[in-house]
């Protein structure tokens, strides 16, 4: 039987089917970024005419985007810095120890992953509320890091097999201590899963809403939080400035994970050079 691949036509088709399920993932994308260069107070799309207009309101002088905006980059440079601990931590006890019980904690610690959020901020409410923690960006970012810690965790294991164990045995027995080992050698070869476990941990962060909507107060109010308060009873063109910018961040720390990858092979490529012997090259070989 003749597969699509196999022919010019259906390697064709399955091309226009697959830009067409892209356009249609894109599609809301590119609406909200449009939109948010309109004048249109309604939104509409296409635009009648172009303005900057909806991004100036946002930093204006009554606006209250710049606190809600402050707050959750606040909120997530915390929780970026909880995740990576807690996810190095984990993952290392996970990866390099013989733990009992491995698969049963590997399942209690992605469990934040498949119960419904918000069970988790009902339970996180209940724990914070009788210690008059409510509206703290404390409270909030160890909130978000019970759902950012798994994705960090799994990353960070996935960095850690990676990694070739006989250069950790090769120091150890040279006598380099643990953390020796972990300062010159572990630490410097997962920096690039570091750097992408704290990049999702933020981005997970910046856009939760529903622990932010448990744990936030009137005085304290995360970006996510502050667009739903304004789309409840009414239609602010501003939101869509904000999408924007929500969008754009993404993309941004996308793109850095994506580098940073891409610098990290290139650096790890070179550290066990295969050498066809010690000062001998393949034309002085003898038989």
């Amino acid at each position: 039987m003749i597969s699509l691949r196999d022919s010019l036509a259906g390697r064709l088709v399955l091309t226009l089917f697959s830009v067409l399920i892209l356009l249609f993932l894109a599609m809301p994308i590119v609406l909200i970024v449009v939109t948010s260069f309109g004048s249109d107070a309604l939104g509409s799309f296409p635009p009648d005419s172009w303005t900057l207009g909806w991004y100036q309101q946002m930093f204006a002088d009554d606006s209250k985007w710049p606190a809600a905006l402050s707050l959750s980059a606040l909120v997530a440079a915390l929780t970026t810095v909880f995740s990576v601990v807690l996810g190095m931590t984990a993952a290392t006890a996970l990866v390099r120890s013989e733990l009992p019980l491995r698969s049963a904690v590997y399942g209690l610690v992605l469990a934040p992953l498949v119960i419904p959020q918000v069970v988790i901020a009902l339970g996180l409410f209940l724990l914070f509320e009788p210690a008059a923690m409510l509206g703290s960006p404390i409270a909030i970012a160890l909130g978000h890091t019970v759902l950012a810690s798994p994705i960090a965790v799994m990353i960070l294991m996935a960095t850690l097999k990676g990694i070739d164990e006989r250069l950790e045995d090769a120091a150890a027995s040279m006598g380099a201590s643990r953390l020796t080992i972990a300062r010159r050698i572990t630490f410097p070869m997962a920096a690039p899963g570091v750097v992408a476990a704290a990049v999702f941990s933020f981005i997970t962060s910046f856009d939760e809403f529903f622990i932010s909507q448990f744990l936030s107060s009137v005085d304290t109010v995360t970006l996510p939080v502050q667009v739903f308060n304004v789309l409840q009873y009414d239609v602010d063109p501003s939101v869509t400035a904000i999408s924007a910018v929500l969008i754009a961040v993404a993309l941004v720390a996308l793109a850095l994970v994506g580098f940073v990858r891409r610098l990290g092979s290139g650096k790890q490529g070179g550290l066990l050079p295969v050498e066809t012997g010690a000062g001998i090259t393949k034309g002085d070989e003898t038989s």
